[in-house]
């Protein structure tokens, strides 16, 4: 397998420089999820109905991570809708399901069935071009060493031909080591924002092959280990937190034929509010 391209990023970024937008239509900003019922009268207009949010997002955003798929393999009805309701240049990132990614004893069985229709699934949007990437993200629990560099090996060969990104939950990942792994098996990296616990990852602006991915989680502290999916990503960003994000993705953008960034949270459409927020400081 031909070795992915490798750029390697700095923990922290460059206080002197500013990020000078537009930085390039490569780069799209959205966030993960669009479909929450908090979001009717923060981001949705009031009495938007559910099935018109979609149509509504597109006209703000021009990516949107998929989330659902990580509980249930989207149906062909699903995709199909997707397809047809966004416009070419329109960009989706998926979730791998949850039994490809959360399994302790690795591949087998169900997984191996969900992993094949997962993939049958997403093909009209790759056919698209619409397919930005599947994104596999893995538990704190999932630490270095074989076996798991055995399930990732694993996963790139039953999803051949998908672009993937894989978003690791613990610091001991976060090393030249890993990154080099990932471009042997043909994986990107997703670089995130999250509470600044010693175990968690540092923000960072790495890149591995053709696709860079951010993703913003809020840096809620007190509920980050002992809340439900609602208030652990109960977070809105400063400004002056952001900052430093848009030249790291200027940074990236540089080394990516895509980037993408998502805001991960979602309470009260404060993933939207701030997805619009850095779409502005990146000049789009």
């Amino acid at each position: 397998m031909e070795q992915l391209p490798l750029w390697h990023g700095t923990a922290a970024a460059d206080p002197d420089r500013t990020a000078s937008g537009p930085i390039g239509r490569n780069v799209r900003v959205g966030t993960c999820g669009y479909s929450y019922a908090d979001w009717v009268g923060t981001f949705y207009p009031r009495g938007l109905r559910r099935s018109s949010m979609l149509d509504y997002y597109v006209q703000r955003f021009a990516a949107v991570e998929i989330d659902s798929s990580y509980y249930r393999i989207p149906s062909e009805a699903t995709i199909a809708s997707l397809n047809r309701r966004t416009p070419a240049e329109f960009r989706f990132t998926a979730k791998a399901p949850g039994t490809l990614t959360h399994v302790a004893a690795g591949i087998a069985g169900a997984s191996l069935d969900d992993a094949r229709l997962f993939r049958e699934r997403l093909e009209p949007l790759a056919g698209a071009g619409k397919l930005g990437a599947v994104l596999l993200q893995f538990p704190n629990g999932f630490r270095p060493g074989a076996q798991a560099e055995e399930h990732l090996a694993t996963l790139r060969a039953l999803l051949p031909g998908l672009p993937l990104v894989a978003e690791f939950r613990r610091r001991d990942w976060q090393s030249a080591a890993t990154l080099e792994l990932l471009a042997r098996l043909d994986i990107g990296w997703c670089n995130v924002d999250e509470p600044g616990f010693a175990g968690l990852l540092r923000p960072s602006s790495d890149v591995v092959g053709g696709v860079a991915y951010v993703r913003f989680h809020g840096r809620n502290a007190t509920n980050w280990w002992s809340g439900d999916a609602a208030t652990r990503y109960d977070y809105a960003y400063a400004a002056e937190e952001l900052e430093p994000w848009a030249r790291r993705v200027a940074d990236m953008a540089q080394a990516a034929g895509e980037t993408y960034v998502f805001f991960n949270n979602h309470r009260f459409g404060q993933a939207a509010s701030n997805a619009e927020q850095f779409a502005r400081m990146l000049g789009g």
